[in-house]
């Protein structure tokens, strides 16, 4: 059955653990879910946390779906009408799960029209797939789970902003603000050219799609946001009512976005566990290793390396602190009353406190101390 685990992977956004951590309590009650409480008549739940999201992006409108790949398979449903949708060959890309972007395209009903070549796509494939050909809409997908390189050229969402059709962008990942404006400090070095919600609107994208539960820290969801003649027209299209979100979800999302937009990050946990100092994990590793003294298996403190995890930001690495244990401890640690999902390195097991809970680290203490 479910139960709640301690992360000690160092990936961050973990798909098999859920990906974002996210806390979220609600009583049972009713709630204005699809009331308009100034009219008294029925309203949109997408309208509330919309509006929020909207405002976090600087788009004109936005709405929810369950995941980022309903959000791509809604808006190629309900915007080419039976027109082609150009799309750079480097960019059909497969996610998670053996889902590929032409076969999302194929259910959507749209038609793909494939431009460029796997490494090099120019803006002049766009044009001319827009001469020669009925093409109604550019996608520019976000490779956010591998990296082409060497003799490569890609076409921005800026350069695609130029075309005579609108152009929907697939960030993926969810990156609300190249800023992080929510963040005490500069934006963190690791997220240096993750595409992001509010510049790509600004670069010239109608309409952006990404996830709700990997960098933006929330639930699992999907995102729509920008022009409001285009949501409109995702809104209404039959397929919305298949894939909206309940009503846990949006209060959750409303919870998260609302973090956001009071520049909290340290409400959000995701951004509280990727923006730890290294010195705050050393103390944190430091104190479980004492506490640890006598424990059979010895336990040190090594400098180690988190990812971001969840399909994001392939090939990056952010400096982290772990436990480490001779021989592979994994099975045992997952055996616990709290299970504790680690990895194993060069044949000893690591637990990166970067993924940790700082209110878990007695509960692991506690299992290194009964291991045998």
């Amino acid at each position: 059955m479910l139960t709640p685990v301690i992360n000690a992977t160092g990936v961050l956004l973990h798909t098999n653990l859920g990906r974002a951590p996210l806390a979220h309590h609600q009583d049972a009650s009713f709630f204005n879910l699809e009331l308009n409480l100034a009219s008294g008549k029925r309203g949109s739940r997408q309208h509330a946390v919309g509006s929020l999201i909207a405002s976090a992006v600087g788009a004109e409108a936005a709405i929810v779906v369950n995941n980022c790949a309903s959000a791509v398979l809604l808006a190629l449903a309900a915007l080419p009408q039976g027109r082609g949708v150009a799309v750079s060959r480097g960019e059909l890309v497969e996610i998670g799960g053996g889902f590929r972007v032409p076969d999302v395209m194929a259910q959507s009903g749209a038609r793909l029209v494939e431009v460029g070549t796997t490494n090099r796509t120019r803006l002049a494939d766009f044009d001319n797939a827009i001469q020669n050909d009925d093409v109604g809409l550019a996608l520019h997908v976000h490779q956010s789970n591998y990296r082409i390189i060497g003799f490569t050229e890609a076409v921005s969402i800026k350069e695609l902003g130029t075309l005579d059709v609108p152009v929907l962008a697939d960030i993926g990942s969810g990156l609300l603000d190249a800023g992080c404006p929510w963040l005490s400090g500069p934006p963190p070095t690791w997220l240096a050219g993750e595409p992001a919600a509010r510049q790509s609107l600004a670069d010239g994208a109608d309409l952006v799609m990404f996830s709700g539960d990997k960098l933006m820290g929330g639930p699992q969801c999907g995102i729509l946001a920008g022009s409001r003649e285009l949501i409109d027209k995702c809104a209404s299209h039959p397929l919305a009512r298949a894939v909206r979100p309940g009503g846990l979800v949006l209060s959750s999302l409303q919870t998260t976005i609302l973090s956001y937009l009071n520049r909290d990050g340290t409400a959000i946990p995701f951004w509280r566990q990727a923006t730890t100092p290294i010195d705050d994990l050393r103390q944190r590793a430091d104190a479980v290793a004492t506490q640890c003294a006598g424990a059979p298996v010895a336990v040190g403190v090594i400098d180690t390396m988190a990812v971001p995890g969840g399909g994001t930001l392939p090939g990056v690495e952010i400096p982290s602190v772990g436990l480490r244990l001779e021989g592979d401890m994994s099975r045992r640690l997952r055996f616990e009353d709290r299970p504790i999902i680690a990895r194993v390195e060069g044949g000893a097991t690591v637990l990166d406190l970067r993924t940790i809970d700082p209110s878990d680290d007695d509960a692991v203490a506690a299992a290194l101390n009964t291991l045998t």
